[in-house]
């Protein structure tokens, strides 16, 4: 079940929206009340990143809990994974993390996280959703209500356990004496990286640190959102230069020459370095590069792919005992830490391989097999997409196709994916290639395709 309109969206995984136009402090209520009743008690996490609405989201949220006699425990400002981990550290029934992600700075949301720390699968986010519409909440007395109380360690819970990984060794990377440029896009990644960055012995430069919650440029950590960071890269002559986004779930990489590896890549180096240090299969998801298939390739293991999606991901990873497993927008995620994506576990294990193989960021990415994504958007407006789905699918009949999530056409060296967003009124599509050229010819003949088929109708 899904609810999207102009500012306002509601899913499996949560309610995101426009502040003040579309998300407001009465939904805030009526949704943690819901979820505190589809709950029925008990102790629930709560955190947020460092958007300026945070604060007042964050009132709402406990004031919806708490009356439907959930106990609240407030971690403060902090990364979406340190949240999932510390449902599953102070043994919650649930979590709550207050964040929109990448979305602009007038956006903010809630996502919800089940007593694993993972995100609510789609049986449970329908409960939620339902408990919404039917307005039915558990209501408690004065007698009742629940507690709140704050616990300032969770971040250094999240740190302590990535140091404690047996794919991490920061005397290590230590020895490197790395010099290290972060941008944290004034999100809450300055409340972790610099304790972090120390902790494993690099000499860390951070732009955009404070985590003040007004973005200094958009915040998704994609390459044209990062020229800062790339010149300061080079004129500090840094090993490397990472950045995340406002919640700390996604990570791009940029090379000591000032280049960035591009969003796959991120997942493609964690995956290149602990298959090497372990066994087991891959999941990711639909639009992850071939890269990864290479790597299974090489590594003689299997790759399983699921609808997009941290939850979809999370769950197979579970289901099939994953070694690791993401997604192709810079989100990693190691089962032994927890099932969720983290951006401070990937540049921890980025800087075991660095310091491990000896080589430059630059000589790691070209290491890595090769590929090229070109990414599209068709606006839906009244686009009937199970139709342009079926159309496409028998004009490709002849070709291999995956429609596990829109459909996937493969080719040996080169596929194409189209499907509806989650999270906006678009179709997005996909397509990788041996070069930028080839892909975006690819996906630009999609497109035509589907324009093809709507003068059909």
């Amino acid at each position: 079940m899904e609810v999207i309109l102009p500012n306002l969206m509601m899913s499996i995984s949560g309610i995101r929206g426009v502040i003040g136009d579309g998300l407001t402090p009465q939904l805030i209520v009526n949704f943690t009340q819901a979820f505190g009743t589809y709950l029925g008690g008990g102790k629930i996490v709560v955190g947020r990143d460092s958007r300026v609405t945070g604060p007042m989201v964050k009132h709402a949220v406990m004031a919806g809990l708490i009356s439907t006699g959930c106990d609240v425990v407030d971690i403060g400002v902090c990364p979406t994974p340190t949240v999932q981990m510390a449902v599953m550290n102070l043994k919650a029934r649930g979590g709550i993390a207050i964040t929109a992600s990448h979305n602009p700075i007038e956006w903010n949301a809630l996502k919800l996280l089940d007593s694993s720390g993972m995100f609510l699968d789609e049986v449970q986010g329908n409960n939620v959703i339902k408990a919404v519409n039917e307005a039915k909440f558990r209501n408690v007395a004065w007698d009742q209500i629940g507690k709140s109380e704050i616990y300032e360690q969770a971040i250094d819970d999240h740190i302590k356990a990535i140091l404690k990984l047996n794919l991490v060794n920061p005397d290590q990377i230590a020895k490197r004496k790395y010099k290290v440029v972060v941008d944290c896009v004034n999100g809450a990644g300055g409340t972790i990286l610099p304790a972090l960055l120390q902790q494993l012995g690099c000499e860390a430069i951070f732009i955009n640190g404070e985590p003040t919650g007004l973005f200094s440029h958009k915040p998704e950590p994609l390459a044209e959102n990062l020229t800062e960071l790339c010149e300061v890269v080079k004129a500090e002559k840094a090993d490397i230069g990472f950045a995340v986004d406002p919640d700390v779930d996604r990570l791009a990489i940029i090379s000591e020459q000032g280049k960035p590896f591009g969003e796959e890549y991120t997942l493609t180096a964690a995956v290149n370095y602990v298959l090497s240090k372990k066994d087991g299969p891959i999941v990711v998801n639909a639009s992850v590069s071939q890269a990864v298939d290479d790597l299974a390739v090489k590594f003689n293991t299997r790759v399983y792919r699921t609808k997009v999606g941290e939850i979809y991901v999370a769950q197979k990873m579970k289901e099939v005992k994953a070694a690791i497993g993401g997604e192709g927008n810079g989100g990693v995620i190691l089962p032994e830490l927890h099932l969720g994506r983290d951006a401070p576990l990937a540049i921890a294990l980025i800087l075991m391989q660095l310091a491990e193989s000896g080589t430059k960021a630059s000589e790691l990415h070209l290491s890595l097999p090769q590929y090229f994504q070109a990414k599209n958007r068709i606006e839906l407006k009244e686009l009937d997409v199970s139709s342009v789905l079926d159309g496409l699918l028998k004009k490709y009949q002849t070709e291999k196709t995956d429609t596990i999530d829109g459909i996937k056409i493969l080719w040996p060296d080169r596929w194409v994916h189209i499907r509806p967003s989650n999270t906006e009124p678009i179709i997005r599509v996909y397509s990788e290639a041996k070069t930028m050229e080839e892909a975006e010819a690819l996906g630009f003949q999609l497109i035509q395709d589907v324009k093809q088929l709507l003068k059909s109708k």
